[in-house]
């Protein structure tokens, strides 16, 4: 039997549009009856699969240092594993046309490999990592990833090949964004975004842990621990 409490490595994905004038992310609604946040707005993502770690996505050096700090995946895995979930949940493809026969796609890939793709993680940028308090129904140990929409080869206004784990698929305003009903730490997500397109981007990568009474906060890639 599958524990349903135990931490599940995650990847999720940011997508902004028109940073530079009028910054907006795409968001969707998890279901009524969803198991994990249900009602609630989020970015596309979800739990890594077997499949991932087999899939040969390159990773910018600074990000796979990162990405492998504390992790027991390999930094493709959780990239991979970003791409697919953003491609099922939004219809969305962050990749560059390139032969790869359906047949030898792992499971879980078939649909993207059937599109002609393959998965590119040169413009994904690692900029979060949280993982679910205890006591939750589901516990994901959550890696998010910020990337420009003007990378997707896609049509950033369709979501027609999107699966249906989310509705009402939109653009929001950065700036709006908060006033939809959002998990905390989604809150938490969206104001080190802004902050980002303010002040730059940090030296390093902010880690909730949620593994102690004190919430530590630790920064990946940097060595000041902080405390929540």
């Amino acid at each position: 039997m599958i524990d349903k409490t135990a931490i599940r490595d995650a990847a999720t994905v940011i997508l902004l549009r028109d940073a530079a004038t009028s910054p907006s992310i795409l968001m969707g609604q998890r279901g009524a009856t969803a198991a994990f946040m249900p009602n609630k707005y989020v970015f596309p993502g979800g739990a890594v699969d077997a499949g991932d770690a087999a899939i040969d996505v390159p990773v910018n050096n600074t990000q796979a240092v990162r990405l492998a700090q504390d992790s027991a995946l390999p930094p493709n895995a959780l990239a991979a594993a970003a791409i697919r979930e953003l491609w099922e949940e939004t219809g969305q493809i962050l990749g560059r046309n390139a032969p790869w026969p359906a047949d030898r796609a792992p499971h879980g890939w078939r649909g993207f490999a059937a599109t002609g793709h393959v998965p590119d993680a040169t413009n994904l940028e690692f900029v979060f990592r949280a993982v679910t308090p205890a006591g939750r129904p589901r516990r994901f140990d959550a890696r998010f990833f910020l990337v420009d929409a003007a990378h997707l080869t896609t049509d950033p206004d369709d979501f027609s090949n999107a699966e249906d784990e989310l509705s009402h698929l939109h653009w929001v305003p950065l700036s709006d964004a908060r006033a939809l009903d959002l998990p905390f730490i989604t809150e938490v997500v969206l104001a080190e975004i802004t902050a980002r397109l303010t002040r730059g981007a940090p030296a390093s990568v902010p880690f909730f842990r949620n593994d102690d009474e004190s919430h530590l906060v630790t920064r990946l890639g940097g060595k000041r621990p902080l405390d929540d």
